[in-house]
């Protein structure tokens, strides 16, 4: 179905092997915004520290303490669960005064800042989040880590959908087909999820299409490109020295489709490429062009900045740290690094 075991490695598969989120405190991360709040105006914002928590169950119990509804809490993006993250939500709060927020605060919560703002957080807010890693039990040859690092920081990685997305063993694919077999689902955020793991397991199939082509950090004549950290696209008509200046300078990015409908926006060889995932994904492409999702854009490729490494053989540890743009996944860099596998404890 796509899922992430099934997709194509840019760099080779490693041969390194270990441990993720053996501990919670192995996988950390942090949000990082364009804007400060403004101090003012009827927007509650919330700088929360999460841990082993799940965002939409924190939404709920922000909306019960400040005795709104659940969709005047809003967030720029969900975080993992199994994790500590640094978080910011938004309450829509008119006229109100700001509840006491300490309420919220347990052995897994803690409220590190508050603030008011003019406008609620939405999806694109964000500007990208940094991550702070730990690799355990790192077994196997680790000649080439240094080589594969490089080439990261260099061309990044494929913008893969990672587990996180499909949910454990895959189950939400299976729960998406079910949903477009017929089955009613009523709650609103694990709908949105089925779309999203359907959606992304059709972009994943022609991201991995991209990489086995060795096309997936470099244009083809029909591509839809991307601009670096936004929404602005164009059409390609030709690959000359300019586009390779700009994709080398991590100025622009080919595309892939976010499925729905509408008309693909690509054109020649790149088009035929991704419209022949209404064949090979017909339940998929029903169920989505039903929910009335329109097509969108997502980046091939995914820009790793300020990656730094630290390797400690004594103790089989691997520490990684990086920003990565909004939507963008951890995991699809380190499934560049280490096979990993995630703690069962």
């Amino acid at each position: 179905m796509s899922a992430i075991e099934d997709c194509e490695y840019a760099y080779a598969a490693p041969a390194l092997s270990g441990i993720i989120r053996q501990q919670l405190s192995d996988f950390k991360v942090d949000e990082v915004f364009s804007f400060s709040p403004s101090g003012e105006g009827e927007h509650a914002l919330l700088h929360i520290e999460k841990t082993d928590t799940n965002t939409d169950w924190l939404c709920r119990q922000i909306a019960q303490v400040a005795g709104v509804r659940k969709l005047d809490v809003s967030y720029a993006g969900i975080k993992d669960k199994r994790a500590i993250t640094t978080q910011w939500f938004s309450v829509w709060l008119p006229g109100r005064p700001d509840p006491d927020w300490s309420e919220l605060e347990s052995e897994n919560i803690r409220i590190l800042e508050t603030s008011r703002h003019s406008r609620k957080l939405r999806r694109g807010s964000l500007l990208g989040n940094r991550f702070n890693l730990i690799i355990r039990d790192v077994e196997g040859d680790d000649s080439d880590l240094a080589v594969r690092i490089s080439k990261i920081m260099q061309q990044g990685v494929p913008n893969y959908f990672t587990e996180q997305r499909f949910g454990i063993n895959g189950q939400n694919l299976e729960k998406a087909s079910r949903m477009f077999n017929g089955r009613r689902e009523k709650d609103r955020f694990k709908r949105s999820m089925y779309l999203s793991a359907a959606r992304a397991a059709m972009f994943n199939s022609v991201l991995s299409q991209r990489v086995a082509m060795g096309k997936w950090a470099d244009a083809i004549s029909g591509d839809v490109m991307l601009l670096d950290n936004s929404h602005s696209y164009f059409i390609l008509d030709e690959v000359d020295n300019k586009i390779q200046q700009r994709l080398a300078e991590h100025d622009i990015h080919p595309s892939g489709p976010l499925w729905g409908k509408g008309e693909l926006l690509s054109r020649a060889e790149v088009a035929q490429m991704e419209a022949s995932l209404a064949e090979k994904f017909p339940l998929f492409d029903r169920g989505l062009k039903n929910a009335r999702l329109q097509q969108d854009r997502r980046s091939l490729r995914l820009s790793v900045k300020d990656l730094q490494w630290q390797m400690d053989k004594a103790n089989r540890v691997l520490k990684l740290s990086f920003f990565l743009p909004a939507g963008g996944y951890a995991t699809a860099v380190l499934r560049e690094l280490v096979r990993y596998q995630v703690d069962s404890g």
